[in-house]
């Protein structure tokens, strides 16, 4: 695995964070992979809306920043699993805090549309 070598001449850990997480999907990717290994197919069917060539990005660049890995069984057809990386998991803790933040944000718009 060859990180990102752009990402070590950014100095600012909140810049490294939104740079290795920018991408429409990478958030739900990684939350969608935290109860386990998924295959590429159970990927795309757990979000119907994400184009498959879009997954292959997403998933390529988060293998790249070291938080997916990709694992490969050479049988026929080919197998391809994906789960999260020890940093990936360590990252979940961050997810689960925007988890807390968007249900407390959602609340907070429910009760402004009922004032």
């Amino acid at each position: 695995m060859q990180l990102r070598k752009e990402l070590l001449e950014i100095k600012c850990p909140v810049g490294i964070t939104q740079n290795v997480i920018a991408g429409k999907w990478k958030l739900v990717i990684l939350w969608t992979l935290k109860d386990g290994v998924m295959r590429f197919n159970e990927l795309l069917r757990a979000l119907p809306t994400i184009r498959q060539g879009y997954l292959t990005l997403q998933l390529r660049e988060l293998e790249q920043d070291g938080l997916v890995h990709r694992e490969v069984y050479r049988e026929v057809p080919p197998k391809v699993e994906y789960s999260l990386t020890d940093m990936g998991i360590k990252f979940l803790t961050v997810i689960d805090k925007m988890f807390e933040w968007g249900t407390e944000y959602l609340e907070f718009m429910k009760s402004k549309d009922t004032k």
